[in-house]
């Protein structure tokens, strides 16, 4: 009989390793979110569609949009109204000058709503895997 107890021990024990480690697969991809400043030094700004030329980025990278809120914001929109440069009537609009979004896997896209700022490239396309 001790025999029978020591197998129904270690196989609860292998279950438990297994969600351990289950666990912490799942918690090593959120440690290793990357948070990228838009624009970088220049911050979110004119011309900075090509800032995500060369850089790789993941679902749960966060994106800090710096700027004046005087001058500029944010509204995170889909792809017609990114490339058309409208503000869809029921988009979110970002006025705080230090924004940061998650970003969700496959495409996401933002720009600036003021008048003229996403015709001046005020605007980012940017593909998480």
């Amino acid at each position: 009989m001790a025999k029978g107890r020591g197998s129904a021990s270690c196989s609860v024990r292998a279950i438990v390793a297994i969600m351990v480690v289950s666990m912490l697969l799942l918690q090593a991809d959120y440690v290793q979110a990357a948070t990228y400043k838009v624009g970088g030094s220049g911050g979110w700004t004119f011309n900075v569609v090509g800032w995500t030329k060369g850089k790789y980025f993941k679902a749960g990278d966060v994106l800090v949009f710096i700027y004046n809120p005087s001058f500029h914001n944010l509204v995170k929109v889909n792809s017609g109204a990114y490339k058309s440069c409208q503000n869809p009537a029921n988009a979110f609009t970002y006025t705080s000058g230090q924004d940061r979004l998650t970003l969700s896997k496959g495409q996401n896209f933002f720009i600036c709503s003021f008048p003229g700022h996403c015709e001046s490239n005020m605007k980012i396309a940017v593909t998480a895997v």
